[in-house]
């Protein structure tokens, strides 16, 4: 986050934030519930997921200061919903008792598809109602990186393509990890429509693939060609930011 966060967060925006996320989460843990057992996915599972959730919204609350405004946002609240998608995504790729059952694998589409066409809201409502802020902004950006994470470990599991397709996922975290190492990569990135693209294209691609249907070499080259879109995304940034730090 770039911005300065303020002094503290004021009594209505925490009230605002903890209602918020209150009714998420409670609805997270009956959809949880609800959802488990047709995803296949016992008790540790759903446990997993519910932790993983709460884990995500204390942070949030956390970096409260960070977003000046009396209440959490409808943009928020978007984001904290498809948050509970991606933890739900995340506990059925990592715990699934079988990933290749082909309908459980269709809810997991299903699941991404959703998640994918609320991210098409929350910036537009942020921008809508004169709520953006580095929050929001750090919200949303963490949820994709995680989406696209576990995205690119079910296509690894699944037989969609080989170890590499781990670095669509990892991508970002390398480039983070970087910074400690160049700090002039930490330093802030202008607005792109490229980077909002080829994000959109990564979650599209993997979503794709994961289609019992798409099977090698179709979902390898699908996957390879989404790996170069991201290398060239990030390379771009690289080289801007050390450009950037020269002159």
């Amino acid at each position: 986050m770039t911005d300065k966060p303020s002094p503290a967060p004021p009594p209505h925006l925490k009230a605002s934030a903890f209602l918020v996320l209150g009714v998420v989460f409670v609805a997270a843990l009956v959809f949880y519930q609800m959802l488990g057992p047709h995803l296949m996915l016992g008790r540790w599972a759903v446990m997993f997921a519910a932790l993983l959730l709460f884990a995500i919204f204390t942070v949030v609350l956390s970096a409260l200061p960070y977003h000046p405004h009396r209440s959490f946002g409808a943009a928020n609240a978007i984001t904290a919903i498809r948050t509970a998608i991606v933890s739900l995504v995340t506990a059925f790729v990592f715990f699934a008792a079988d990933m290749d059952e082909h309908s459980a694998v269709w809810i997991l589409i299903a699941l991404v598809v959703a998640a994918f066409v609320l991210d098409g809201f929350d910036g537009y409502l942020a921008r809508r109602f004169g709520q953006e802020s580095a929050l929001g902004a750090r919200f949303d950006m963490e949820v994709d990186a995680l989406l696209i994470l576990v995205l690119s470990e079910a296509a690894l599991l699944l037989g969609k393509a080989g170890w590499w397709v781990l670095l669509i996922g990892l991508m970002r975290y390398l480039f983070v990890g970087a910074q400690y190492f160049m700090p002039a990569l930490g330093e802030p990135l202008p607005p792109s429509f490229r980077r909002k693209l080829i994000c959109v294209v990564q979650v599209a691609t993997l979503c794709v693939i994961l289609v019992p249907t798409i099977v090698p070499p179709v979902s390898t080259a699908a996957a390879l060609i989404a790996l170069a879109l991201l290398a060239y995304s990030f390379a771009a940034d690289i080289l801007y930011l050390l450009r950037k730090s020269r002159s």
